[in-house]
């Protein structure tokens, strides 16, 4: 796989605050001003290795000011528990939220980090009595503890699951209300369109866990959803036009190239323009 700058050189994402917030978001800093198009999301929307994310490229294609607030690993709970996201959400002229996965969130089972989701912070009363034998100290991941439990107590780990689709889609719900949905664009970007029920047991792709049937009940709460589904030819690329070190490869094979972000990029502006 090719990939750029294996001799040290990495892009500066030129980071800044919002704010009052503690979470560093990827620049350059934005004018507010108007009513810039925001872009709520996680690791996807960040664009980690890319030099111009989707968000910056709807930006050109459109014309439009667009605020990249994606946060890497986010779940939902990152951007409720950050009013100055909230309020620009509120009076932008469109808010795009790249649906996350159900895993990065608090719930009555598990805690996570409140601005780093992906960090698994303790079991709940209730997790450790579902999962007597697990010892809940050697995970520090929410993939990592859930990928064991899956694998340890499969159907047990299926309630699990079946609660963390319930919480998620509730959380969303929550976001919607608060920022207004009649302004909101749900964005569906992975290299799969959304399917299910799926089985109950494994991990699964990203966004983990999410189903069809969980988005359809979104849907009329929202002014639209977009479904980015990566093609075959940009996930044939692998890391192409990334810019990282050697080092870094493991981590950026994971992620979705620059193709993959051109792609997920008209597919939002062509919702878009017509709009403006």
């Amino acid at each position: 796989m090719s990939y750029e700058n294996a001799g040290g050189v990495t892009l500066d994402y030129m980071p800044y605050r919002l704010g009052e917030s503690r979470i560093a978001f990827r620049g350059p800093q934005p004018d507010l001003s108007g009513d810039p198009i925001v872009f709520l999301g996680s690791t996807e929307t960040y664009g980690k290795y890319v030099e111009d994310p989707f968000p910056a490229l709807v930006a050109r294609r459109t014309g439009r000011v667009c605020v990249n607030l994606g946060v890497m690993n986010a779940g939902v709970d990152v951007f409720l528990a950050e009013p100055s996201i909230l309020e620009l959400a509120r009076r932008a002229r469109l808010t795009v939220v790249q649906l996350p996965g159900a895993q990065n969130m608090s719930n009555r089972y598990y805690t996570v980090h409140p601005r780093r989701n992906d960090r698994f912070t303790g079991a709940s009363q209730v997790m450790k009595m579902m999962f007597r034998e697990i010892d809940f100290t050697e995970f520090h991941f929410t993939r990592h503890m859930l990928g064991a439990l899956s694998a340890r107590a499969p159907e047990r780990y299926a309630v699990l699951r079946a609660e963390l689709q319930k919480a998620w889609l509730a959380r969303m719900q929550t976001l919607i209300e608060r920022i207004g949905g009649k302004d909101m664009l749900l964005l569906w970007f992975a290299d799969h369109a959304p399917a299910g029920p799926e089985t109950p047991y494994g991990l699964g792709r990203d966004p983990l866990f999410v189903e069809r049937g969980m988005v359809d009940q979104l849907r009329p709460l929202v002014a639209g959803v977009v479904e980015a589904v990566v093609s075959q030819e940009a996930l044939a690329r692998g890391t192409q036009g990334m810019i990282c070190r050697e080092m870094e490869l493991p981590v950026a094979q994971r992620l979705f190239n620059p193709i993959a972000h051109q792609e997920a990029a008209r597919a939002v502006a062509r919702w878009i323009e017509p709009r403006l």
